[in-house]
């Protein structure tokens, strides 16, 4: 039934341990507020980023653009792969506050968590966008189990 909702794909990046990086793809992200600009992520109890996101208390949201199906899978798999990272050149930027996010995205936002709520078999955290910037492309879009395009 859920799969009738067409989202974006993001991939959810925290630093867990000094330098080094983990992240999680997710399509459990929405505008919360403009004003103070908030918005909220889904992560489920079972997930290594939980306990990244609680002790760090900040992280990135990339979306993900057209063509980046493969960035997508990688982060959706339970065990990180250093070589993938290394053959598809990952790079990540790091924020002044320590929040990593990933080099060539649609769009990145720099976040801190403000509050978090248990909800069923998932963590929902509110967060405030330190910051944020775009660039030029189209979405990477999954609808009913499938990756898809506007294009």
């Amino acid at each position: 039934m859920m799969g009738c909702f067409a989202t974006g794909v993001t991939v959810v990046t925290v630093e867990r341990e000094p330098g080094r990086v983990h992240g999680m793809t997710a399509n459990s992200f929405t505008s919360v507020s403009l004003e103070p600009f908030l918005i909220s992520i889904c992560v489920d109890q079972n997930a290594r980023l939980l306990s990244y996101l609680k002790e760090q208390r900040r992280f990135g949201v990339n979306i993900l653009k057209a063509g980046q199906r493969e960035v997508s899978e990688h982060f959706a798999r339970p065990f990180e792969d250093p070589e993938f990272e290394e053959k598809y050149g990952m790079r990540y930027h790091w924020t002044e506050t320590g929040i990593p996010l990933l080099e060539g995205v649609l769009a990145r936002l720099a976040c801190n968590v403000v509050g978090e709520h248990v909800t069923g078999d998932h963590t929902i955290f509110i967060a405030d966008v330190e910051s944020m910037n775009f660039a030029e492309g189209q979405p990477l879009l999954y609808f009913r189990g499938q990756y898809r395009s506007l294009e």
